[in-house]
């Protein structure tokens, strides 16, 4: 097809492919397509759209005539949304020399896009955007076409091994030129000094863009990290926005900008509270968003870390560093470090308290490892010890320190209000002290703790760019700058740039942490206990039950509580396995945090007592009152665990207790009404039998009264039930309602017609049997006394 062709139909396959913005569209699907319930159109999906197939050739076809494609502002994530509404220019290049009015008539502001990233914007977006997408049947994120695609355009544009493969070109010289830089169609102000991009660097040193492929070509690069990074990591809430915009002179030189832009366009500026309201959203990342961040997180750590070890001449670095090269160095602090930070924060203080955090638990851990992404190899040995952290990587930890720090602290107090009984969140806290546990690990994070508390020099010359970052106006590509060569600047500039000058710092390894690490392994053997408990029990009741047991009908199940948790259902290995989670987790905290041996037994014993001398548990953490007992902070989480509870049981009459799950209500409400006419129609007889002294008195007093309440009426003038009358003896028959009790006599009746038995024999076999059992159990029974009824 002709150019002009092809041009008018890219943005309608692109629609078609990935579906529409405001996600009526389906379009492919491809987060929910995979090869095991669809082989042949997976295969042929990812063969399409692959780096090197027919969609990418459409794409470089389009880019050789620089066509421009509108997408619609609107549609951007909220900060960047607001800014560019509110004639501000994002600090990202990508946003630069992009943003047009719209036609006449038209509505809103547009984004003018190259088709290579029209076609990215797109792809990037559709993870955000089709969240309601129909599903049939259980979808493996990580094995959906759109994960293999993501992981097949990061090895494809930012490749671990050799360069950035040259589009498929009809041209002699095999290359499609680099976009080029626009004049902005509307006046911006700008955050302040933004930092140049890779591309503008590059091309500004070359005689010719033809000169030097690489270089020509590191663009594609740029752009795909930066659009991933901006559609997926760039959501955040109005607390959130306003802790990035800290030290406070960035936010009146943004209030001030602002107010400059209103007055220009003739609006009346807005106050401080409205401009920044603007930039507040609902984001809920789900866990198929937060998997294909930690691909992007891995894939650049491996990607950072093919960097070519430096020469040792300045002079030869300068010659022979490929822009590819330069790009590794700066990849993860200049574009990730600072939204993930904030991605993380959010994700941390508003993800619901159950197990899918863990995908944002393993999210967090690839980033604080990039030595599990090196390309060396770890030294083979013959004992399973856990590999030491090298030195080489205290620069990396010192520079993240509060990846490390602050997010720890943050998943300390999620674990304190978990159930760390549930196997889930056992082997969370597991996870998370395994890897704070690595030899050489905590003292790094330690040493870049002093670093960062070393009081301040205050020396002219340095104190200008004490704290300056890419957020601040700082580059971390200034070809030749003096570098800050005092680890301790460094480790300052990190907190503060992201945090702001005025932050409080915590440190992970001060008194305040270590109390609630304390806090934690107190947790972690009173879950221990919990566990061991609920397999005695569990053991207890296996053991007891029998095959005439399951037939019984006793008032302990109208009366007993459900005390456990998922362990019930999961089986003794699952117990086993969280006891071993929580006994690994706690040598890990001890190993972390220097904690001795007398503090560990001193907790233990504090678990121990939580066992009474008839080893029933105590009562919740309370404090007696005028109005009786009050929860605690301490009771209240002890009942949210499972690790105390109330003796909560019925104490009034057992016919009118609300129906059971194991209850048919119909026939509860039907042999209900049959047995309050029995005993309406025979009390005075009923009455009588239950007074006299003998056998018959003593049968009838065991079956026809209720210890429990015959007990309350000694203190109280009268009980009465619901019709009014005074309690004396009758008959109940609620316990025919149970479907245990059902299902026991359709297996005795199915028993009985295979011995030719009829329904009428079968009754009277039933009826004789259960008079039987009534006289045992009265010779065993100590009826009472006629003076005491």
């Amino acid at each position: 097809f002709s150019l002009k062709e092809l041009h008018g139909i890219f943005p309608w396959l692109v629609e078609s492919i990935f579906g529409s913005l405001d996600g009526i569209i389906v379009g492919w699907n491809l987060r929910c397509l995979q090869g095991r319930t669809n082989p042949n159109e997976y295969s042929v999906a990812l063969d399409f759209l692959d780096p090197s197939g027919p969609m990418m050739k459409l794409v470089y076809k389009l880019q050789a005539e620089e066509y421009r494609y509108d997408f619609p502002v609107s549609y951007l994530p909220g900060p960047v949304k607001a800014s560019i509404q509110e004639q501000v220019l994002p600090e990202c290049s990508l946003y630069h020399n992009k943003v047009q009015f719209p036609s006449s008539g038209g509505l809103g502001l547009n984004l003018a896009l190259n088709p290579f990233e029209y076609y990215m914007f797109y792809f990037a977006i559709s993870l955000i955007t089709q969240k309601n997408s129909p599903v049939t049947h259980h979808v493996s994120p990580s094995n959906s076409a759109y994960f293999i695609l993501v992981d097949t355009y990061l090895k494809c544009f930012l490749p671990t091994e050799g360069s950035v493969l040259p589009p498929p070109s009809s041209n002699p010289g095999g290359a499609i030129p680099s976009p080029t830089p626009r004049s902005p169609a509307v006046p911006f102000s700008s955050y302040g000094m933004h930092h140049t991009s890779l591309l503008k660097r590059h091309i500004a040193h070359q005689p010719s863009v033809n000169a030097d492929p690489a270089s020509q070509e590191i663009w594609r690069s740029e752009t795909l990290l930066q659009i991933f990074v901006e559609m997926w990591l760039h959501h955040y809430s109005l607390e959130m926005y306003q802790k990035m915009q800290s030290p406070h002179v960035k936010l009146e030189v943004l209030h001030y900008r602002l107010s400059i832009s209103s007055k220009h366009h003739g609006s009346p500026a807005q106050s401080s509270y409205q401009a920044l309201h603007a930039y507040q959203e609902s984001f809920k990342p789900t866990e198929e968003h937060v998997l294909v961040v930690r691909l992007l997180v891995k894939h650049l750590h491996a990607f950072s870390n093919s960097l070519k070890p430096e020469p040792l001449s300045p002079s030869a670095h300068s010659h022979t560093a490929s822009p590819l090269e330069e790009f590794k160095r700066v990849v993860i602090p200049r574009f990730v470090q600072e939204k993930l930070y904030i991605f993380l924060q959010h994700c941390f203080g508003h993800w619901p308290l159950d197990a899918s955090f863990r995908a944002v638990l393993e999210m967090w851990l690839s980033y604080l490892q990039p030595w599990r992404y090196a390309p060396e190899k770890p030294p083979q040995s013959t004992e399973p010890l856990p590999r030491s952290v090298s030195e080489k990587w205290a620069a990396f930890i010192q520079e993240n320190l509060l990846m490390y720090t602050k997010l720890f602290v943050g998943f300390l107090n999620r674990a304190l209000r978990t159930d760390l009984v549930s196997p889930k969140n056992a082997l969370m806290v597991f996870r998370v002290a395994k890897v704070f546990a690595q030899p050489n690990l905590a003292e790094m994070i330690l040493k870049g703790e002093q670093l960062f508390l070393e009081p301040e020099l205050v020396i002219p010359h340095r104190q200008h760019r004490l704290f300056m970052s890419p957020i601040l106006g700082g580059s971390f590509l200034s070809s030749r700058s003096p570098a800050v060569t005092d680890a301790s600047f460094k480790v300052k500039s990190h907190v503060y740039s992201l945090e702001g000058q005025d932050f409080q710092y915590k440190q992970m390894f001060g008194t305040e942490v270590r109390n609630l690490v304390l806090k934690l392994a107190q947790l972690i053997c009173q879950a221990q206990q919990t566990a061991k408990s609920i397999s005695d029990h569990s053991a207890e009741t296996v053991s007891s039950q029998s095959f005439f047991s399951w037939f019984r009908f006793t008032p302990s199940e109208m009366n007993g509580s459900y005390t456990g948790n998922d362990l019930d259902e999961i089986g003794q290995d699952s117990i086993k396995k969280t006891d071993e989670y929580l006994e690994k987790a706690l040598e890990y905290l001890c190993q972390i945090f220097k904690l001795s041996e007398a503090q560990l037994t001193q907790m233990m014993m504090k678990c121990g007592t939580a066992q009474d001398e008839n080893g029933k548990k105590q009562l919740p953490d309370c404090i007696a009152s005028e109005n009786g007992l009050i929860l605690t902070a301490l009771g209240r989480y002890q009942i949210i665990n499972g690790l105390r509870r109330f003796e909560v049981q019925y104490q009034g009459d057992t016919e009118l207790q609300p129906i059971r799950s194991y209850e048919s209500a119909a026939l509860v409400r039907l042999l209900f009404r049959l047995a309050s006419a029995l005993n309406q129609r025979f009390a005075d007889q009923m009455e009588v039998l239950c007074s006299r002294d003998d056998f018959v008195g003593r049968l009838c007093r065991y079956h026809l009264t209720n210890p429990q309440l015959a007990q309350k009426i000694r203190y109280s003038p009268v009980v009465r039930d619901r019709t009014g009358h005074s309690w004396g003896p009758r008959i109940s028959l609620r316990f025919l309602a149970s479907y245990r009790t059902l299902i026991s006599l359709l297996m005795i009746y199915f028993l009985a017609s295979w011995f030719y038995i009829g329904p009428i024999g079968c009754t009277f076999i039933i009826l004789i049997g259960y008079f039987l059992y009534a006289v045992i159990m009265t010779f065993f029974f100590e009826g009472w006394k006629p003076h005491e009824h």
